[in-house]
């Protein structure tokens, strides 16, 4: 059985640790610190002493494709970018709502109704505390989940601890308070390689996974190093001030909305010298394990696109749309948006599924470089 001492050789040499924090999560639930996460965000062993060389973090890895099969079949995943039981585009009803949104307020209307209606006991999101810093956060009211909405690039050191240097959307840090405070029906909000650590940890039915009843998953081109270095040479590209930023979104390509209005935007390609070095091979954009995937391409401005995947989250969209709580757009003004839609995040998941392909070609003729 492999062990995290071949975690490191399999995925941290190489350079493809996503930093999702999974392996140390689980690990704490059940092996009482084996693990921890360095300063820099990285997963190391904490007291080698008490690891019981189970594998978990091995195999629940999103690199790892040792329950890959069984992953797949569990959430019914089909070719190109996973199961899709339907495609919409939406936006919040609550104007209130749409204002903070990254764009439709989508996520944040639907924990708001599903919390309200007694369907989940709270949701694992992510906490702005700062300018350029979010940390994790267990969100047990409709006023919390609010307070998480809208994207700004912040930084969040996955599922263990939060920092200053890379940016997640989401953190599963929270899994021991909802634990101790009883909770047994939870959401997640998360990027693809964080829910498909989660469904690995379903596929092998292990404590505390089963506590997340729904994951809703971002679409997700990369996450990024956003220090101070990287915020001036962003600034200096697109020709703005961060003191005039309201808010940064990521459609077709980094846009900086200015308190004045005005959208500056950055092809998304001038972002590679900030990004993530294992993002570079990660194929999924569209969160393919996820209940519901959301993001803002192939929507338009102010609105959300939202690939349904799986029963539970077709249930839980339509009762939120049942509610008014969620509208959708009109099929008078495009009635082709949520086929255009659906292409455009296709498009997408295929050039980020063939950047990493040829990535991971050019990281097999290459020496592996270790840093310490």
């Amino acid at each position: 059985m492999k062990t995290f001492f071949n975690l490191i050789q399999d995925v941290q040499k190489p350079g493809l640790c996503h930093r999702c924090g999974g392996c140390v999560t689980f690990c704490s639930a059940v092996n009482y610190g084996a693990l921890e996460l360095d300063p820099d965000g990285k997963p190391r062993y904490g007291a080698i002493e008490k690891c019981i060389e189970c594998g978990l973090c091995h195999a629940i890895c999103p690199e790892i494709d040792e329950l890959e099969t069984e992953t797949r079949e569990q959430a019914g995943w089909v070719a190109p970018i996973g199961r899709v039981i339907e495609t919409t585009v939406a936006r919040a009803g609550d104007p209130a709502v749409r204002r903070n949104a990254t764009d439709g307020g989508v996520v944040t209307a639907l924990l708001v109704h599903l919390l309200e209606r007694g369907r989940i006991d709270g949701a694992i999101v992510t906490k702005q505390v700062g300018p350029f810093q979010r940390r994790p956060a267990l969100a047990t009211s409709s006023e919390e989940i609010k307070d998480a909405a809208g994207f700004f690039f912040d930084t969040s050191h996955g599922m263990k601890s939060f920092g200053d240097q890379y940016l997640l959307y989401s953190s599963i840090e929270e899994f021991d308070p909802m634990i101790k405070k009883g909770l047994r029906r939870v959401a997640l909000v998360g990027t693809p390689c964080q829910i498909k650590s989660v469904r690995r940890m379903q596929t092998l039915g292990l404590v505390p996974s089963e506590s997340v009843q729904l994951c809703l998953g971002l679409f997700c081109s990369g996450n990024f190093t956003f220090g101070e270095d990287q915020r001036r040479g962003l600034a200096a590209a697109g020709g703005f001030s961060w003191e005039d930023v309201r808010k940064v979104n990521i459609k077709d390509d980094f846009l900086v909305h200015l308190k004045s209005g005005e959208v500056k935007s950055i092809a998304l390609d001038d972002l590679q010298s900030v990004r993530r070095y294992a993002c570079r091979f990660c194929s999924d954009y569209a969160a393919e394990f996820a209940d519901i995937a959301f993001g803002g391409i192939g929507a338009e401005e102010g609105w959300t696109t939202v690939l349904i995947r799986s029963p539970l989250g077709r249930a839980a969209f339509a009762d939120a749309k049942g509610a008014a709580m969620l509208e959708e757009f009109s099929v008078k003004m495009n009635p082709n948006f949520a086929t255009q839609a659906l292409a455009k995040v296709r498009s997408w998941s295929t050039k980020k599924r063939q950047a990493a392909q040829q990535n991971r070609r050019q990281l097999g003729s290459k020496a592996v470089q270790v840093k310490g």
